[in-house]
């Protein structure tokens, strides 16, 4: 098995540590979805990461998708995301806000970092950045001190978007998670001593 993507992608990031917590043998090939775009165009025609190579020779797009796979084939009884019922809502909403969190902090991201300063508009910018804040800040509210994991009492896909999430809005936007997220920064820095975790550091 074959990933395609660099880690400090967060949704490159998301499929590695699913991988590492299932317990999933797999080859990483670093490639980047700016810098390498017509490398990762031969494994996905988006030319986006991460791509995911099976070992049957299929690849698999999107880690919404992928992921779905790994739990389907290797979450058995208690997969990443449950399977059916209030458990799969609860951990699919937060899922759903973390991963929309990181598509607007990238799109923030890619406008002030490429956009020439006479082209930028601030007004959008803002906007990005307060939507990825304030998705962030609802899932801080949730967060329990003195719980290891978010919800379930076990490891769910809420925690690992919750994990990329937060390291994007810190290094991507320079939020400053420890003060205004509080919750969610120690969350985060729990989470980052977990081997799934830890094995995945860009």
């Amino acid at each position: 098995m074959i990933l395609i993507g660099v880690n400090r992608s967060p949704y490159t990031r998301r499929v590695a540590i699913t991988l590492n917590a299932y317990g999933v043998p797999y080859e990483q090939r670093t490639v980047s979805g700016f810098g390498e775009r017509d490398e990762v165009r031969r494994a996905n025609p988006l030319g986006r990461i991460p791509a995911l190579v099976l070992d049957d020779g299929e690849t698999l797009v999107d880690s919404n998708a992928i992921v779905d796979h790994l739990d389907e084939v290797y979450g058995g009884a208690e997969p990443l995301t449950p399977r059916a019922g209030a458990d799969r809502r609860s951990v699919l909403k937060v899922t759903a806000l973390m991963l929309g969190a990181c598509d607007k902090a990238l799109q923030a991201a890619y406008h002030r970092n490429h956009i020439p300063v006479e082209k930028r508009h601030q007004p959008w910018f803002d906007d990005c950045l307060a939507q990825a804040s304030h998705a962030l800040e609802a899932v801080d509210a949730m967060v329990d001190p003195g719980k290891p994991y978010l919800l379930l009492e076990r490891l769910t896909q809420a925690d690992i978007t919750v994990f990329v999430a937060e390291r994007l809005a810190r290094f991507g936007l320079s939020i400053d998670t420890a003060s205004r997220m509080p919750r969610l920064r120690e969350h985060a820095c729990r989470l980052a001593k977990l081997a799934p975790f830890s094995q995945t550091e860009p």
